[in-house]
């Protein structure tokens, strides 16, 4: 077996890495025998020459294997829906108790922010007592009994990809298509399910800028999938605006609940029931569609996140009385100098704005401010007036506010007229 520099040169210039050498390497990322900047190198040279399918799944299999696998003991079909990751994207948060309330398991393991992207574990952790790490033994035995747990991935699962997640946002590495597909895929074989919906963000606030790159990583993920048993579908989905009109962590929750509740934005609702009615038809349940939105005029959604909430040693009463969830002390409106349309919202400005203002990470150890975020006024094609409000910047560290509010002017474009319309769904893969 070749030594890791061996590995990291012959991976740089375009080699495969076979299984010795990849569990090799996993392993010495594990145990620490191979220092961060030999990690670091060989996710740079992933990024730049990719991995040839048979050794993705070599890479993944690996990865999988490298911990535990969860084992939820109940009958009830196991599905679980995954986001590549945008912005104002907190479709999980409402998603999750809305389908276990149609009578499947969710059991969702769940990631923290990565770049300009917000993360749900760390908008679930701005509910009050909310506990996103839990064993795999305490996660599965959440999931078969409350139908729904949301959790970050144990020490023992995939822990390769624990790892190397923290590594790939500080190395510019995040947009690999084969370390995400691999990231995400190695999570869901270790959770025994039955069935998995993939949202494959796709524009300027998604890694993946474009349609033909999200595809293939849509593919990629779908074929590893179905090659495990598992039913796999995916979604590419349009991240060229944020998704609803929050944006950052407390402010993202109350959205949800607003969605738990027959309310919220359209945008926002119309994914949660297109990804949620996605789920129950691989779980085999008729009329998907229908039983979702029952699910939210009667409140069982809202109900049942009530519950996993205060499974989860979280403070349920944030259902009825949202604003007891983080705020800020400060507050910026920013206004259209002009009449028109929001003709363009860059998602991504509007991820950095977040960002900065205390709602993201910088750095792997950084802090969130669960109360920091933005609320858009004006979402692509709406008419504006001179004055009007945009958007309305949230934070408590007023240092943040004079380079957040240019990030967010920037991001915004009006224009005399409204905009094509785009569609939000845009293709379908498996």
């Amino acid at each position: 077996m070749r030594n890791t520099r061996e590995m990291i040169r012959r991976k740089r210039d375009g080699g495969e890495l076979d299984q010795e050498e990849i569990r090799a390497f996993l392993a010495g990322v594990l145990d620490g025998s191979i220092p961060d900047y030999q990690t670091s190198a060989m996710l740079m040279a992933v990024y730049f020459r990719g991995m040839t399918d048979p050794e993705l799944a070599r890479f993944t299999a690996a990865m999988t294997d490298s911990g535990d696998r969860i084992q939820v003991e109940s009958a009830a079909p196991k599905v679980d829906k995954h986001s590549t990751g945008g912005v104002g994207d907190k479709v999980s948060i409402p998603l999750a108790p809305l389908a276990a309330a149609c009578g499947v398991i969710v059991p969702m393991m769940s990631g923290r922010g990565l770049g300009h992207t917000g993360g749900t574990l760390d908008k679930l952790e701005s509910i009050p007592g909310f506990r996103t790490s839990l064993s795999p033994k305490e996660f599965a035995g959440l999931a078969a009994r409350r139908g729904a747990a949301m959790a970050g991935q144990s020490e023992r699962i995939a822990p390769a990809d624990k790892v190397l997640y923290a590594l790939r946002d500080t190395t510019a590495t995040v947009s690999s298509i084969p370390l995400i597909c691999s990231s995400i895929m190695s999570k869901k074989l270790a959770e025994g399910l039955d069935a998995l919906v993939l949202d494959v963000k796709v524009g300027s606030g998604a890694f993946m800028e474009t349609p033909a790159d999200a595809r293939r990583l849509a593919e990629m993920m779908v074929r590893i999938g179905v090659s495990n048993g598992v039913a796999t579908k995916a979604f590419l989905t349009d991240m060229n605006q944020p998704l609803g009109r929050e944006v950052g962590n407390a402010n993202e929750v109350a959205e949800s609940i607003s969605i738990l509740r027959g309310g919220g934005p359209p945008d926002l609702r119309e994914l949660v029931l297109v990804l949620g009615t996605a789920m129950l038809e691989a779980a085999g349940v008729e009329n998907g569609r229908a039983r979702l939105e029952q699910a939210l005029e009667s409140g069982e959604g809202l109900a049942k996140f009530e519950e996993m909430i205060e499974a989860q040693g979280g403070d349920p009463s944030v259902v009825e009385e949202p604003e007891r969830l983080p705020g800020a002390a400060h507050s910026r409106r920013l206004r259209a100098d002009r009449d028109g349309y929001a003709a363009a919202i860059d998602a991504r400005e509007i991820g950095l704005a977040a960002m900065r203002l205390g709602a993201g990470r910088q750095t792997a150890d950084g802090v969130i401010d669960h109360g920091a975020g933005i609320t858009l006024s004006a979402k692509v094609g709406d008419p504006v007036r001179r004055g009007d409000v945009l958007a309305t910047l949230r934070f408590n560290d007023p240092g943040t506010a004079d380079g957040a509010a240019a990030l967010v002017s920037e991001a915004y474009r009006l224009a005399d007229y409204p905009p094509e319309p785009r569609p939000l769904i845009l293709e379908e893969v498996g």
